[in-house]
């Protein structure tokens, strides 16, 4: 997969895209990112790229022309140009994983008070919110999506597994975890993680993932795709059950 990022301030993504899980799937060749730097493909001996609105107001509007210019020089065939602005749908696992689908994706990092209309219009395919706050712009946004996205490729993650039971890969939250020590502060681990008990340790991190969900995002729970045991379960807390109540 490749991902281009298109950005005014190349400084403020290129270092994190450089660690961890992305920086490892970028050595490994999971997946291609490219960084560009809007600037340069502004014309003029001062590569203006921004300009005040028509009709007056505070501010300062992406020209258009600078930004054509560059999706026009990285778009291939079958790109998905994606402009990161507060407007747009609502970024959340599922669309990671559609994205992750894809083989090149184009994200545009909106700066100041916005792109020019005319580029939202005709030029992207789509905008994309990673939540409802204001920031300086869509350099955070685009580190989001790209970790998201880079982590559910194949190759991207040492455990292939591992992106199947994070938070919200079924809709759910993910269940707690413990290391050792066994005791920190009086504090043991649930016996049930030591118990070498697969199935039953399987059962009880099913339960604690819909507890968790129950207690802090219930609104997950309207669209989770529950099992019957689990529905009885999510019943059960409605009726003030614990889960020490309903695992042996």
């Amino acid at each position: 997969m490749r991902i281009d990022i298109i950005t005014l301030f190349p400084g403020t993504v290129d270092a994190p895209l450089g660690e961890s899980i992305v920086g490892r799937a970028r050595q490994r060749g999971v997946v291609e990112i490219a960084v560009h730097n809007l600037r340069d493909f502004a014309e003029g001996r001062h590569q203006v790229t921004d300009e005040p609105p028509f009709g007056g107001g505070g501010g300062m509007i992406l020209k258009p022309e600078p930004l054509a210019a560059a999706i026009g020089a990285v778009r291939r065939a079958g790109a998905r140009v994606i402009l990161l602005d507060p407007a747009g749908r609502r970024f959340t696992q599922a669309v990671a994983g559609e994205l992750a689908r894809l083989p090149h994706v184009i994200l545009v990092c909106g700066r100041y008070e916005g792109v020019d209309e005319r580029v939202r219009q005709h030029l992207v395919d789509e905008e994309l919110s990673i939540g409802d706050y204001v920031l300086s712009g869509g350099e955070v946004a685009a580190l989001v999506v790209t970790e998201a996205v880079t982590r559910l490729l194949p190759g991207a993650l040492g455990d292939e597994a591992a992106a199947e039971r994070d938070s919200f890969a079924r809709g759910l939250l993910e269940h707690p975890h413990y290391t050792r020590p066994e005791i920190f502060r009086d504090w043991p681990v649930p016996p049930v993680l030591l118990s070498g008990d697969h199935a039953r340790i399987a059962r009880w991190r099913r339960l604690m993932s819909l507890w968790r969900t129950w207690q802090r995002r219930p609104d997950l729970l309207e669209t989770a795709d529950l099992s019957p045991e689990e529905q009885k379960w999510v019943d059960a807390f409605n009726q003030g059950q614990a889960p020490s109540n309903l695992i042996a």
